[in-house]
């Protein structure tokens, strides 16, 4: 047995693929098998492999200053840097930035800075959360607590109703849409059902609603036209404030800068960062807030002696630089704009695949995108059990090419914004191959349902 517990893994099935190295929007196996990123590692890659200015960025960040924490009252300039770049980047007033290593513990930040926030401007009952179904936030307590899919909070007795943390609907319209009903009539009708939650629980009792601008790990789910200009009007006219997590969809992968823009998310309250931030080439994250949010804690933190929350590696300076060469080269070569033009090549190159007969919808935006499996498209039955999900991610392996299979079923694609136009054509032709075996597999397991 091996004496690594892994993560997001089944037990049962582990060590299936040992990579080795990564050269651009590849990676090589032990057995020196090459296989085109379709996912970008987990949504991160952003600038592919063995970047060597990011490679130097660090080592010569290590070799200045390997370490320094920012605990009382202490700071470095590669930190200071980095938080003023992110400021004057980000779709929010005065935005004001705490780092940490990972989108999950942001989230955590967020939460508890929400209470904090709330408890010292005197509306303490202001405490509650609200989340949608199959949304992913994270895997530490607060964070899986504010996850709504199955396999994050199945046996962890997660504290989700003593954290406030209410559900309202997914913007999921392929599956989410009553017989008949419209895109707008849908967006109308789980709206509408968001506002009597918000009734029922007390407005001055919701604190945030926090959502990702389309939903990754939960199938990459793209809200209907409309949805957020009509939830924000709800948060709005409540007083809640809108937390956008931005984990998956900041820097470029929507192609836009952040998943905010793209959706017509106007302004956040908060926003939460990491993985594309330092192109996933070591841990980072942020936890921004607007201005008027942290300026509210300065004078309770003083009374207290401190704000009693940080990380040993909060500011870390190796990660601060590594991201601040990040961004450099997001903008010195316009990444953001090629990620907007190859992305609107991928979305219509998978869409070649509507009418295949497993297909039951191709959904995404920019370069992050979804090919939802069904045993019947008519019905939009989906396959029972992970048996077809299981094939269709080794066929995808076997033939060069690692994506990933969420929500049962539903091919997820994700690669590094570097992509070129040939690398698309590859991938898609890839993804053909799997999925005219996974017919084979399904035809010949009588798994299409008439």
């Amino acid at each position: 047995m091996p004496s690594i517990i892994y993560p997001t893994t089944n037990f049962a099935e582990i060590e299936q693929l040992c990579i080795e190295r990564g050269e651009g929007v590849y990676v090589y196996d032990d057995r020196g098998n090459q296989y085109l990123e379709g996912l970008a590692g987990l949504w991160c890659t952003s600038l592919g492999h063995g970047n060597e200015e990011l490679a130097d960025a660090a080592a010569e960040q290590m070799r200045k200053l390997a370490f320094s924490h920012m605990f009382g009252g202490k700071t470095h300039q590669i930190g200071m840097d980095l938080a003023e770049k992110l400021a004057a980047m980000l779709p929010m007033d005065d935005a004001r930035i705490f780092f940490g290593t990972s989108g999950s513990d942001a989230n955590d930040t967020h939460l508890k800075i929400l209470h904090y926030y709330f408890n010292v401007i005197g509306k303490p009952e202001k405490n509650k959360i609200i989340s949608r179904e199959r949304s992913y936030h994270g895997v530490s307590v607060a964070a899986a607590s504010l996850t709504a899919l199955a396999p994050m909070q199945t046996h962890f007795d997660l504290p989700v109703a003593a954290l406030g943390i209410l559900r309202t609907d997914a913007p999921y319209y392929y599956r989410g849409a009553q017989p008949g009903e419209s895109e707008i009539e849908f967006v109308d009708r789980i709206v509408d059902k968001l506002e009597r939650l918000i009734v029922e629980e007390g407005p001055e009792t919701i604190a945030a609603f926090i959502a990702e601008p389309i939903a990754g790990a939960g199938g990459v789910i793209v809200p209907p036209v409309g949805y957020y200009e009509k939830v924000q009007a709800v948060l709005d006219r409540y007083d809640i404030l809108f937390w956008a997590d931005e984990v998956i969809t900041g820097f470029g992968r929507t192609g836009n800068d952040f998943g905010s823009t793209t959706l017509g998310i106007d302004k956040p309250a908060l926003m939460t960062l990491a993985k594309q931030m330092s192109s996933g080439y070591i841990p980072i994250s942020a936890a921004a807030l607007r201005g008027g949010l942290y300026e509210a804690l300065v004078n309770p933190s003083s009374e207290v002696g401190i704000f009693g929350h940080g990380y040993t590696y909060s500011g870390h300076p190796v990660a601060c630089a590594v991201a601040m060469k990040t961004l450099e080269i997001y903008e010195r070569d316009n990444i953001f704009h090629h990620a907007a033009r190859m992305g609107e090549y991928l979305q219509k190159r998978l869409r070649e695949f509507a009418d295949h007969p497993l297909v039951g919808e191709v959904r995404g935006a920019g370069l992050i995108a979804a090919i939802e499996l069904v045993a019947n498209k008519t019905t939009r039955q989906a396959f029972e059990g992970g048996d077809v999900g299981k094939f269709v991610q080794q066929a995808c392996q076997d033939n060069g090419l690692i994506i990933r299979v969420m929500a049962g079923s539903t091919v997820a694609f994700c690669p590094p914004l570097i992509i070129n136009q040939a690398q698309v054509d590859e991938l898609i032709e890839k993804m053909s191959s799997a999925l005219e075996q996974t017919l084979d597999f399904v035809t010949r397991g009588n798994l299409l349902l008439a």
